[in-house]
């Protein structure tokens, strides 16, 4: 079975990418709660995050801690908040979540919708961020 995710991986489907390994690929949620909502997965296909080998869950782990701090340095927000649901699609994956409140995870409140201009420039944003992180 694949999923939206899967064909995001193989190029099948566009995303707003921010940052890419060979095993993970972080993208700006379409659906997202605050400007700067980021998905990071795994390219495997696992459904259920906890299945994922030790190994690679870790790795994932320090993938999304780089995307976080590059969130972080670019979207005015107090934290990156975190959250695995695992409910909305069968694809294991992390939501990094700028948050300047609590109730700013909540995944009942409405979806936010921005223009492909923003959302592509988010995505800059926060890419520029990443790679200051790690060059220096």
């Amino acid at each position: 079975m694949s999923t939206i995710f899967s064909k995001i991986v193989s190029g099948e489907l566009p995303a707003y990418k921010v940052a890419e390994s060979n095993d993970y690929l972080a993208f700006l949620d379409v659906r997202p709660l605050t400007r700067g909502h980021v998905l990071v997965i795994p390219k495997e296909e696992t459904d259920y995050i906890f299945d994922i080998g030790d190994d690679s869950y870790m790795s994932m782990w320090m993938f999304a801690k780089i995307v976080a701090q590059g969130i972080k340095r670019a979207i005015p927000c107090i934290r990156v908040g975190v959250a695995v649901v695992g409910l909305e699609v069968a694809h294991a994956h992390i939501h990094l979540v700028p948050i300047n409140q609590i109730s700013d995870l909540n995944f009942e409140n409405p979806k936010l919708s921005f223009s492909e201009d923003e959302m592509s420039e988010t995505a800059e944003q926060i890419r520029e961020a990443i790679s200051q992180i790690t060059h220096g």
